[in-house]
């Protein structure tokens, strides 16, 4: 069985095919700046990076020209489309309206559409991909695979917000959480690991990148996250704020005459490490910036390390307790000095990192934790589509 997975943006298209039965990829690929002159397609296989220059005014075109490319005599994958079998699409937000994946009918599009206002530059482009889908290869089935559905298990005292009940009845003002995708297959894989059920452990799992999610899982089920209405809420990120006192938002507006907007560009675009260091929202740039002796990039660094470390105890606190923490996304999954600092806050909680392995766990699955540590603590390389792909594979097999 192969199966398609999409995540479409506003002006881009990621995709992998992946054989079910060996669960390997067979070919990716990012399309870029569709809908312009310069759009350009990434096409990957068998190691290869081939760059394609081609423009396509919406999805659609891109779609078909991706198609051609897996089709190539040269560095396709397939002899022909029948060998796609079904096609699993990112969606961000799925509001309270889907707690799990789900086959995609005019009804969930409907739906998903209705939730544009939590996500509004990612459902619309979300919907783009699955009708470039239905127009390019007609009678597929499509599943919509949901970041904030994971986390539809918290409780209700952990992701109502402290404000008029009333805009939770009105707009579905709560706490959603994200990086749901990634959140279930770390801890699935970390159970396959340990070779635990899932339900025995109480995992939390840090998903450290350019956005940054912590997440609770006990049970198997997501019980507390940092991310809130928004992506933009709980750790700082590469250039977003996470929490902050919320009258920060509205004074800085009054003082700055800022539109509801462009407070929304800066808590997003202009804050975090980049905010505070004023260097990048890269941590590899602000790592280089304090290795030559920059203080505001060592104050971000500091921040980060923090406030990471205190949601990390949170979330124990959530599941009485923690088994193991794990570490994936980009900083999560290469940022060996990010990972010993933030640690190195926890040993309260008897976590003791093990400084060689830490050093040479680099994007592979590896043990960091120290052989007397109580909690154990490891590297898992996320893989997103790959879950998406199983999930996609569960709605239309029934298995």
């Amino acid at each position: 069985m192969k199966i398609l997975v999409l995540n479409s943006g506003s002006s881009s298209l990621k995709y992998q095919v992946i054989d079910m039965d060996t669960e390997e990829t067979l070919a990716s690929g990012y399309y870029e700046r569709i809908g312009s002159d310069k759009a350009f397609l990434t096409h990957k296989v068998n190691g290869e990076k081939i760059k394609l220059e081609n423009p396509v005014k919406d999805h659609s075109e891109a779609l078909k020209f991706v198609m051609e490319q897996l089709l190539n005599e040269k560095y396709g994958i397939i002899k022909s489309l029948d060998e796609i079998d079904s096609i699993g699409h990112r969606m961000v937000h799925g509001g309270e309206k889907f707690n799990s994946s789900v086959l995609i009918n005019d009804e969930v599009l409907k739906t998903v559409e209705e939730c544009a206002d939590l996500a509004p530059l990612h459902n619309p482009a979300g919907i783009l991909g699955v009708k470039a889908c239905q127009k390019e290869m007609p009678g597929k089935p499509n599943v919509a695979v949901f970041d904030t559905a994971f986390h539809q298990t918290l409780p209700k005292e952990r992701y109502i917000y402290p404000i008029p009940y009333e805009y939770y009845e009105k707009y579905g003002v709560r706490k959603y959480g994200f990086h749901g995708t990634s959140h279930m297959y770390v801890s699935r894989r970390i159970a396959e690991i340990l070779g635990k059920p899932v339900e025995e452990l109480r995992t939390i799992n840090c998903h450290i990148g350019q956005g940054a999610s912590i997440c609770a899982i006990q049970n198997g089920k997501s019980v507390e996250t940092s991310m809130g209405l928004t992506p933009v809420a709980g750790i700082p990120m590469g250039s977003r704020s996470g929490d902050l006192d919320p009258s920060v938002v509205t004074f800085i507006m009054k003082k700055e005459n800022m539109t509801p907007e462009e407070a929304d560009t800066m808590l997003n675009k202009k804050s975090g490490l980049l905010g505070i260091s004023g260097v990048s929202a890269d941590n590899r740039d602000i790592e280089n910036a304090v290795a030559e002796g920059n203080e505001m990039a060592q104050l971000a660094l500091d921040h980060y390390h923090y406030q990471i470390a205190a949601y990390i105890a949170k979330c124990a606190v959530a599941m009485n307790g923690v088994d193991v923490i794990t570490f994936t996304a980009g900083v999560g999954e290469r940022g060996r000095e990010s990972r010993k600092a933030i640690c190195e806050k926890l040993e309260f909680m008897g976590v003791k990192i093990d400084e060689k392995a830490n050093q040479d766990a680099f994007a592979v699955e590896a043990k960091i934790s120290a052989g007397d540590s109580k909690v154990l603590v490891y590297v898992v390389p996320t893989n997103e589509e790959l879950m998406i792909a199983r999930e996609t594979k569960r709605i239309v097999t029934g298995k």
